[in-house]
């Protein structure tokens, strides 16, 4: 099977080519590094350093054909989402319209989308499942809920079928220890640097965990399913922040206490999703244990920052 992948250079999206290039499928990458790095690109995977809002890609798909896409390029940054709402609409919604536009022109089987629970807002039950209202707190959970509205309408009108999966809170190898979001990384690369990780808020925010292994789990069995629809793709586990800091540290060896400061806008104070949807039809089910997935990603981090010191 050929697949495509946007952001094939970035956290989630190397992790899928990897796994697909190891299953067995042809891999085509498109990814601009606007996030993503270059040392995480799959030398068997080919690259086209595109944005997804180039008319270019048109001719990757042309040249390509790919049976499946999964969409994973995206404006990611919340805050930058509220600063410039604009960008994160050119970049989530015309971007993602230009690939979902060229899946049906070249004849796409399939498109899996990388949608994300923070489009549900405030919740108003927990654990939320796909039912929930949807009240983004920011114009990045507006764009994710507005291309789940094109993915329906294009299924309709051209028989698309997609999948879309609401990411609760992805970790793992390979995240940037210097980003806004990913708490696992940013403490775990402060932590082993000797800085003081800030938490914002009092500690009590609590977030849904997923193991990046456990998506990429997810996006695969999405590529290979004759499904269509929306589901919620996280462990219905309540993790605090504090508790988090709490493990991290031991994972590190760190003894420090961490800063305080003020909660960011556009932030949801606690979250977690009902997966069961997912382990019904999709078959799929998280398998990485938060305590396993938080070793295995410090020790990642471990070995990285070893390499970068040396």
């Amino acid at each position: 099977m050929k697949v495509l992948v946007t952001g094939g250079a970035g956290f989630i999206g190397s992790h899928v080519v990897d796994a697909l290039v190891k299953k067995g499928d042809q891999v085509v990458i498109i990814d601009n590094f606007s996030t993503g790095f270059k040392k995480n690109i799959n030398p068997a995977a080919v690259l086209y350093p595109l944005s997804i809002c180039s008319t270019a890609i048109e001719k990757v798909f042309e040249r390509e054909k790919p049976q499946v896409v999964i969409h994973l390029a995206a404006q990611t940054s919340v805050m930058q989402s509220i600063t410039n709402p604009a960008y994160d609409a050119a970049v989530n919604i015309l971007g993602s319209l230009n690939v979902i536009s060229n899946c049906v022109k070249s004849g796409v089987r399939k498109i899996v989308y990388a949608s994300s629970c923070a489009l549900y807002g405030t919740p108003d039950y927990l654990p939320i499942d796909e039912k929930h209202p949807v009240k983004s707190l920011s114009p990045y959970g507006v764009s994710k809920h507005t291309v789940e509205h094109y993915l329906s309408q294009y299924h309709s009108a051209y028989g698309l079928p997609y999948i879309a999966l609401r990411y609760a809170n992805v970790y793992g190898p390979r995240q940037n220890i210097h980003g806004e979001g990913g708490v696992v990384a940013i403490f775990a690369g402060k932590m082993l640097g000797g800085e003081t990780p800030t938490i914002y808020g009092q500690g009590d925010k609590s977030r849904d965990y997923v193991y990046v292994e456990d998506i990429v789990r997810a996006n695969l069995i999405a590529a290979e399913s004759d499904e269509t629809g929306i589901y919620n793709i996280g462990t219905s586990e309540e993790i605090l922040d504090q508790m988090v800091y709490e493990l991290i540290s031991q994972e590190c060896n760190y003894n420090g206490f961490p800063l305080y400061a003020a909660e960011r806008p556009g932030e949801i104070k606690r979250i977690c999703l009902d997966n069961s949807r997912a382990v019904k039809i999709l078959k799929w089910n998280p398998q990485v244990h938060v305590r396993e997935g938080f070793t295995r990603t410090v020790a990642y981090y471990k070995k990285a920052l070893t390499k970068v010191a040396a």
